[in-house]
Formats: C-alpha cells, structure tokens, sequence
C-alpha cells in the first residue's frame, strides 16, 4: 500500500462523525473497550457500532485483542487506539499551527495552498493515469474515473453528473450545462471542520490536489473549479474540457 492509499484510508474511515466519536470514545479510555460499551456510550445499536469498529480497524486506526480472564462463553473483543493515532494528534496540532501560518500570507495562504496540493497529487500520478480503454491522451477524452475513486479513496464520498442526465437518474439542481463541462459533488469532507474556519487554504490545497490529477490525466489544470460549500454540506468540483462521464460509483 502506498502512503496515499493508507492516508486516503484513514481519511476515508474518519469522514464519519460516528466513526470519529467512537475513535475519541476509545482514545480517551483508560482501558480498552468492547463494542457493548461504545454502543452505549455513544447511543448506537452494537452492531452498528461493531461495523464501525470494524472500519476504523481497517484503517489501522484501533487494534483489537481478546479478552481471556476465564470468563467463560465467548470471548469479549476489546479494542485499542493505535498508538499512531496519538502522534496523529499531535500532527494535527502541528498541521493547525502550519495552516495558521499560511493564512498569514496576503492571499491568505490561497497560492501556497493550491501548491502543497499539487505536490500531494503527485502520490496518485500512476492512479490518475488509468484510463478506460479509448481515452485518455491517444483518444482525445480522458476517463473521469480515476479522479473519482482517487476522491472516494480520500473519504471526499463523490458524486459525478453528467450533462445528459438519465431520466431516471435526473441531474441534481447543481449539475451545469454542456457548455460548462461536468460537475463532480463532494458530499463528504475528512477536512470539512477546518476548512470551515480556514477556506482560504484548505480548499485550495484540496484545489490544488484536484488540479494535479486532472493534469496526470491530460487535462488543464485551469479547467478545474472548486466550489466550496455551495450547500453546508457540499462543495463541488466542476470540470470543463473533454471529460468521459461514469456512472455515480466511478466505475
């Protein structure tokens, strides 16, 4: 796995505030816990907070080991932060002192931003570039995909529309026109409280990152457009240029 995959990972699980509450619930216990006491503690059904268990293990968030003090009957499942998340808080502290910084700048960190993302593409350049067959640089069209399951990867949860929008499927009220490409929602953000409070460079590094995919792709740069939180709950990315529409899975 490469350090973008296990970030987009990570990312992915965290784009969840459920799965958030359970990581902060099992980061400040004193001992470890079992999937009875989260779901109690936050307000979830078990199984639903064993789902969420399952998914922050997945992302080598927690770790799990079994309970044996002769208890007999099934064994409890307890759970544990992994000690990378502490260093991953005090990152965070770490990233909040850097993004304080960058908006310090005239621009309010906007360029600095737009920069840092397009060197963080860089870790899905071999991704951006697998096309479907007939696209790409030789065919003229380059596949949406990639760009949509590197998103979906990061915990962004994308939606792509297309112009022609089946009757069954019809365009959402922000979908553009032909003449202005397509749109891609972000209805999900592992970032979203962030850049709530610091736009100006948080959306710009996601900018940024958007912006160098789209290049490994064979695309303009300059054709990409982020539209932070056109509704509280989503931004949108809209793409002029000769894109191939897929389906609402990336696929």
């Amino acid at each position: 796995m490469s350090e973008g995959q296990g970030i987009g990972d990570r990312h992915a699980a965290l784009a969840s505030d459920a799965r958030r509450r359970v990581l902060e619930l099992i980061a400040g216990a004193r001992e470890p816990v079992d999937a009875t006491a989260v779901a109690a503690s936050i307000g979830l059904h078990v199984t639903t907070a064993r789902f969420h268990l399952d998914q922050l293990e997945g992302a080598g968030l927690i770790r799990r080991a079994v309970d044996r003090t002769g208890i007999r009957g099934r064994p409890r499942i307890l759970f544990t932060v992994n000690p990378a998340v502490r260093e991953d808080g005090v990152q965070r502290l770490l990233s909040h002192a850097l993004v304080g910084a960058l908006a310090e700048d005239d621009d309010g960190g906007r360029a600095r931003a737009i920069r840092a993302g397009e060197r963080w593409s860089a870790a899905f350049d071999q991704e951006a570039r697998e096309s479907e067959p007939g696209t790409g640089a030789a065919g003229g069209a380059s596949d949406l995909g990639p760009l949509v399951r590197i998103l979906d990867g990061l915990g962004f949860d994308p939606i792509a529309q297309s112009p022609a929008a089946s009757p069954v499927e019809p365009a959402s009220p922000t979908a553009t026109d032909a003449r202005d490409g397509l749109v891609v929602e972000l209805r999900a953000c592992p970032f979203r409280d962030e850049a709530r409070h610091t736009p100006a460079v948080v959306c710009s590094l996601h900018l940024g990152l958007i912006r160098g995919i789209a290049r490994s792709g064979g695309h303009d740069p300059d054709d990409v457009e982020l539209r932070p939180f056109v509704r509280p709950e989503l931004c949108e990315v809209r793409l002029r240029g000769d894109w191939v529409p897929v389906d609402s899975s990336g696929k």
